[in-house]
């Protein structure tokens, strides 16, 4: 056999990055990927998804696309966020196995080769677990309320679904819809599809430039992670049957109501006037009538979303390099 044919033969390896604002950490990063897939039995293309930086980036990959024909790049017109990026790269990618990892030199390339190897033990998805993470306290205590009441919702059980550290077979990535937030969530929506996931601990470094986007200490992620603990669970375990979901907080808020009402009733009864407890009446009026309409609007809008989201894309490409 050639090498032609040889080559032809080889698996495909395809990595993902998305990037926002990291001018300084590029250069350094290429490189060590390719010294850390050296060697490795695939062919290989590395895919930069330019989420809207305001820096150089978009230049610095354009000069190692130059320098590297292996080296993909996509750029968008503005940032549309991490799922976007993912999902672009995604549709993109053609390897048989696909990498996902962060742009900030924080996941170690050395580990790809151990992802490889871990997914090859019958994984379709492996996430990274970034055990002793070089992080800021507020940062760590969040991620692991996040993760814990995450694994306890879903059933998987995973230390760190955040991680962007990931390898994936080929076929679960064209089966996954990623939009809004649900990167964080990319294990469970595998697992909902009847896919093996498994997890590895992997190396993670300390942030070399600037910051994290979500600030020093992490607090966007600290405020918004409940309300996408509710969305995953609406999109995995309720999407055919909302009303167990919705229907319970609605009968929850209503009962409550109602126990309101009847204690002003009773009181009404006894004492012959309840003037002084209209707020508290009001209140539980209130409970009754919006307990179910309030959260039924969100589960509409919620299945509105995920239904059109395979008919629109949530990104919009301003230039590729191919």
């Amino acid at each position: 056999m050639n090498q032609v044919e040889n080559q032809n033969l080889k698996q495909k390896l395809s990595i993902i990055i998305p990037v926002f604002n990291e001018t300084e950490s590029l250069k350094e990063l290429n490189a060590r990927i390719i010294q850390a897939i050296f060697g490795l039995p695939f062919d290989y293309e590395i895919i930069y998804i330019d989420d809207g930086s305001a820096d150089n980036s978009f230049n610095i990959i354009s000069e190692l696309h130059q320098q590297n024909q292996k080296i993909r790049a996509i750029q968008f017109r503005r940032n549309f966020g991490k799922s976007a990026a993912l999902a672009a790269g995604f549709k993109e990618a053609g390897g048989d196995l696909v990498i996902t990892m962060d742009s900030d030199l924080q996941d170690e390339p050395l580990e790809i080769s151990n992802l490889i190897k871990k997914i090859g033990e019958g994984y379709d998805m492996v996430s990274g677990w970034k055990r002793e993470r070089k992080d800021s306290f507020i940062k760590l205590v969040s991620s692991k309320i996040f993760n814990f009441t995450v694994s306890a919702l879903t059933g998987i059980k995973l230390h760190d679904f955040n991680c962007g550290f990931k390898i994936y077979q080929r076929e679960v990535i064209k089966n996954i819809e990623v939009y809004g937030e649900l990167h964080r969530f990319l294990p469970v929506l595998a697992h909902q599809k009847g896919y093996k996931v498994g997890e590895l601990k992997v190396k993670h470094n300390e942030r070399k430039f600037g910051e994290s986007r979500y600030g020093k200490f992490g607090l966007r992620r600290a405020v918004n992670y409940f309300l996408d603990i509710i969305n995953v669970l609406l999109i995995t375990k309720y999407t055919k049957k909302p009303l167990h979901f919705f229907g319970a907080i609605g009968l929850s808020l209503s009962f409550i109501g109602f126990i309101i009402c009847a204690y002003l009733t009773i009181l009404r009864v006894f004492t012959g006037s309840i003037q002084s407890h209209l707020p508290l009446l009001i209140f539980g009026v209130l409970l009754i009538i919006t307990g179910a309409q309030l959260i039924s609007l969100g589960l509409l809008s919620e299945i509105m979303i995920q239904n059109s989201v395979k008919k629109e894309k949530s990104y919009n490409i301003k230039k590729k390099i191919i």
